[in-house]
């Protein structure tokens, strides 16, 4: 059998395997892309924009990142939210359903609304959670998701009233689960004993999820303040991101809410994109234990670029946290995720991390321009901060991208919306096929 698997193996490949040439004989956009870097237009959203570059006559001319919500700069959001000391990210996940800010009225019913509907069906927790149990948090949440449908006395419908109730619904139970499948996985592979803690309905959703991830349920203010403007950052990011191109795309063919989410969760899982930043995390703690001195720049120059060779680090040739497919200058979130990243690191006195942080900024354009021969610009991306934030509130590496799925369900399920009321036609576009027309050769004589 193993010989057989072998040979099966060597067929597989040998079968898949396209020339580059063909690509461009045939003027393939290959993912997505055109040939300047930027994206194939394939619909049109008011939800989120992002700007990374203008275009002039056919030439893209890169410019400092932006992010809108519906229209409105994400920096704004923050600096409003900082000056009126509010959490966010319920305004948010409103913003970006609704269409506009809510009023305190509105703020305050939709507030008790998703708080209301953040309670998990009874004996989910021992039925899903702890039936099924995996060291892969992303995998339970997408596995959680797809069974809600079983709870759903309308799980198909695809009314307006129905897809806003299944979204409020899932925006608030989604931090549940994770919070839940982070506990049984504590128990189950890490020894510690099992504590769940109900959920509170006068918390936000930052404060709910430390309460629930906490064995005593205590966490400060600064700490949940943080994890809401890492929340409100990672709520949405345009349509063509993988994540929310691919629930539009599931969308499209009329399936149901849970099966969309659920595949969203299943792009968002990958190191090219929402499980980057735990990539970052383990490049970084490579880099700690194998450059002596931090500070020195030409040292932490020459170990980065032997990770672009792929000589070191996890082989990949890739330094992760660095480079976007829309922004060009600077990623946004990220500048506003490093300034956070200031203040956390001097109250917990890790400054020297940091300061490692920001000398990779400077040393890896440099390395990347030596090693891959070209002018590129390359710039931190959000994940390339996200993780030491996260690690400076105490959070583990295993919720990093679950992190990013509880704030990105609010922008999915408004993508979702905004597919089946407006663009109305399944996805399908077209793949050219370069194999030979073949006969059939009877099973006798093969």
């Amino acid at each position: 059998m193993k010989e057989f698997f072998e040979q099966l193996s060597r067929e597989v490949q040998s079968h898949n395997s396209i020339s580059n040439e063909m690509f461009t004989k045939f003027n393939v956009k290959r993912g997505l892309r055109n040939e300047d870097g930027s994206g194939v237009l394939v619909g049109l959203t008011e939800i989120s924009s992002v700007m990374g570059y203008h275009k002039y006559d056919e030439e893209l001319v890169p410019v400092d990142g932006r992010l809108f919500y519906r229209g409105i700069d994400v920096r704004d959001i923050i600096a409003a939210g900082q000056k009126e000391d509010r959490y966010l990210f319920e305004e948010t996940a409103y913003l970006l359903l609704a269409g506009k800010l809510p009023d305190t009225s509105e703020l305050k019913f939709f507030r008790q609304l998703l708080a209301e509907n953040r309670e998990l069906p009874r004996n989910f927790v021992r039925d899903q959670l702890s039936t099924f149990r995996t060291p892969d948090i992303m995998n339970a949440l997408a596995r959680s998701v797809l069974t809600l449908y079983s709870f759903d006395e309308n799980p198909d419908g695809t009314s307006f009233d129905n897809l806003l109730r299944q979204s409020v619904e899932l925006v608030a139970k989604v931090p549940c689960i994770v919070a839940y499948a982070y506990r049984v996985y504590l128990e189950t592979f890490r020894g510690r004993s099992l504590i769940i803690h109900r959920s509170n309905r006068d918390y936000t959703a930052a404060q709910d999820f430390l309460s629930l991830i906490r064995d005593d349920g205590q966490f400060t203010e600064t700490e949940a303040r943080v994890l809401d403007t890492v929340l409100v950052l990672h709520a949405d990011h345009g349509g063509g991101n993988n994540s929310t191109f691919t629930t539009r795309v599931v969308t499209s063919s009329g399936t149901d809410t849970y099966s969309a989410i659920a595949a969203a969760l299943g792009s968002l899982k990958g190191p090219l994109h929402g499980g980057a930043n735990v990539y970052v995390a383990r490049m970084m703690n490579d880099i700690k234990a194998n450059v002596k001195n931090w500070t020195n720049a030409d040292e932490l120059r020459d170990y980065v670029g032997r990770i672009l060779r792929g000589e070191v680090g996890d082989r990949s040739g890739k330094v992760y946290g660095f480079g976007h497919a829309v922004y060009t200058l600077s990623d946004p979130r990220a500048i506003i995720l490093k300034d956070y990243a200031l203040k956390l690191a001097q109250e917990k006195n890790r400054m020297d991390e940091l300061n490692l942080f920001s000398l990779m900024e400077k040393v890896v354009p440099q390395a990347f321009a030596e090693v891959k021969q070209n002018s590129k610009k390359v710039s931190p991306n959000v994940d390339f901060f996200s993780g030491f934030v996260y690690d400076c509130l105490g959070i583990p590496m295993e919720l990093y991208t679950p992190l990013f799925a509880m704030a990105r369900t609010a922008g999915w399920v408004s993508h979702r919306i905004e597919e089946l009321l407006v663009q109305k036609r399944i996805m399908r576009p077209a793949y050219k096929n370069v194999t030979s027309p073949k006969g059939y050769t009877p099973l006798e004589k093969r």
